[in-house]
């Protein structure tokens, strides 16, 4: 695990500038205004991470409803992450946290140290950049839909 601890709900949420797929620069900063889920995944094209981020692929419209910006982030290299997001049709921003490496990752503490990837941590910041909810999970458990629909929905409330 990273030596940083998760960010605290209430809390300011950690910024984070990262590459999408084309190479341009994405700045949490830049996003205020409008709420943005971060969701940091461990590996494209692997089984979990695909089943997860299809998963919200199919189901973009709840997020679309309530406003929220969906960033995924992973600290794979961005061009294997944009041969993932053409292979997958994946209609959000996939963001690259491979330089310097697991940077993001470790400000939001899911950076697992002794594997070099990110732990499976989604984050809800509200428009005015304030974490509202997160939720971490061990390896090889992946996070359900109804979690991500849940704080939507107290987020819109």
């Amino acid at each position: 695990m990273s030596g940083a601890s998760v960010p605290v709900v209430g809390a300011p949420a950690p910024g984070l500038t990262l590459p999408d797929t084309h190479g341009t620069p994405v700045a949490l900063s830049a996003l205020r205004g409008a709420p943005v889920a971060v969701v940091f995944f461990p590996f494209a094209f692997s089984g979990i991470c695909t089943g997860e981020l299809c998963e919200l692929r199919d189901n973009v419209a709840a997020f679309d409803e309530v406003g929220v910006r969906l960033l995924a982030v992973s600290c794979d290299p961005m061009f294997t992450l944009r041969a993932w997001a053409e292979q997958e049709g994946f209609p959000f921003d996939l963001l690259s946290d491979f330089w310097p490496h697991g940077a993001a990752a470790r400000a939001y503490g899911v950076f697992d140290e002794s594997t070099g990837h990110a732990l499976r941590g989604s984050f809800l910041v509200d428009a005015d950049g304030v974490l509202r909810w997160s939720v971490v999970n061990p390896r090889g458990q992946a996070r359900p839909l109804s979690a991500y629909r849940a704080a939507l929905a107290e987020l819109s409330a």
